[in-house]
């Protein structure tokens, strides 16, 4: 019985379906279904009830998932251990991010944590959408904004405002001038698609408190930031963006700052990672290393 199939079992598990794990793994649909029925028939035992619209677990294959995992992180933390003390960090380093935060700061400080570890091999996988880490075999992920996912562990790394921002020439059209909190949830929205809608947020300024409410239908949604800023720079409406990314813009005037009397729940950067009893040794460096960059580099945005 191979760590594989426990592999693409766990995959089937929490991708929900046959053909999604096989996209997550870069596998065929085949293989997938070939490797299951395998692992069936050696447990001698059905891990899945099949219907025309959903795979479901039984009560063996729920007690089963819950072992996959178990062995999968003991395997892993085995290989770790074996390999740790022979030439610094080795083995892959999977790691998940956004494309614009990733530009920013992941690839910079993965570029000198593989200087450091020669041997150590990297694998940076840039997506907006959050990555399943036991079924795309990802080691850790950086998230930013608020964290929902308690099956994980998660680490603070840093801390960022976001700004509501847009061009003037979205501001020049008539009734399109943004002097109060009324007047922003009025405005023509541009949303993440990552947001639950409708579109709330409570506002913290310097005479008290507020609640914004720009309702449940943005006139633009975009699955990364950097769209979304390219559509405020275009005149497209209003965009709330973290304030590393439009800074720039606001200051050269392409770009402006709304209500900024007005501040919106601070966003965290995380590391997030399985939780597993044994974390690996290339997982806590990274984590660690990640940490003192971030520090080090406290107000350069």
């Amino acid at each position: 019985m191979s760590l594989q199939r426990f592999r693409i079992f766990a995959a089937i598990v929490e991708s929900g379906s046959l053909t999604a794990a096989a996209e997550a793994l870069g596998h065929s649909k085949a293989v997938v279904s070939f490797n299951l029925k395998q692992l069936e028939a050696e447990l001698g035992v059905a891990l899945l009830t099949r219907s025309t619209r959903r795979l479901q677990l039984t009560e063996t294959g729920r007690r089963f998932y819950q072992d996959c995992l178990h062995v999968l992180r003991m395997a892993q933390a085995a290989m770790d251990d074996a390999r740790r003390g022979h030439g610094g960090l080795q083995g892959t380093l999977s790691v998940s991010t956004t494309p614009e935060y990733g530009r920013r700061r992941v690839i910079p400080a993965l570029a000198a944590l593989s200087r450091l570890h020669p041997r150590l091999a990297v694998r940076l996988e840039s997506s907006s959408r959050h990555a399943d880490l036991i079924s795309q075999q990802v080691d850790v992920a950086i998230r930013l904004g608020s964290l929902n996912d308690s099956s994980y562990r998660a680490r603070l790394l840093e801390e960022f405002d976001i700004w509501p921002v847009a061009s003037p020439g979205y501001l020049a059209q008539p009734g399109r001038q943004v002097e109060s909190v009324d007047a922003l949830a009025r405005a023509d929205w541009l949303a993440h698609s990552r947001l639950a809608v409708p579109l709330r947020w409570k506002l913290t300024g310097k005479d008290g408190k507020a609640m914004l409410d720009a309702g449940d239908a943005p006139r633009i949604v975009a699955d990364t930031s950097g769209a979304l800023l390219d559509f405020a720079r275009q005149g497209c409406g209003v965009a709330l963006l973290p304030d590393w990314q439009v800074k720039d813009d606001v200051a050269a005037g392409a770009l402006a700052r709304l209500l900024p009397d007005w501040a919106f729940p601070r966003q965290g950067v995380y590391a997030v990672y399985p939780d597993t009893r044994h974390l690996p040794e290339k997982v806590r460096a990274f984590i660690d290393f990640f940490a003192d960059y971030l520090a080090a580099r406290q107000g350069e945005d």
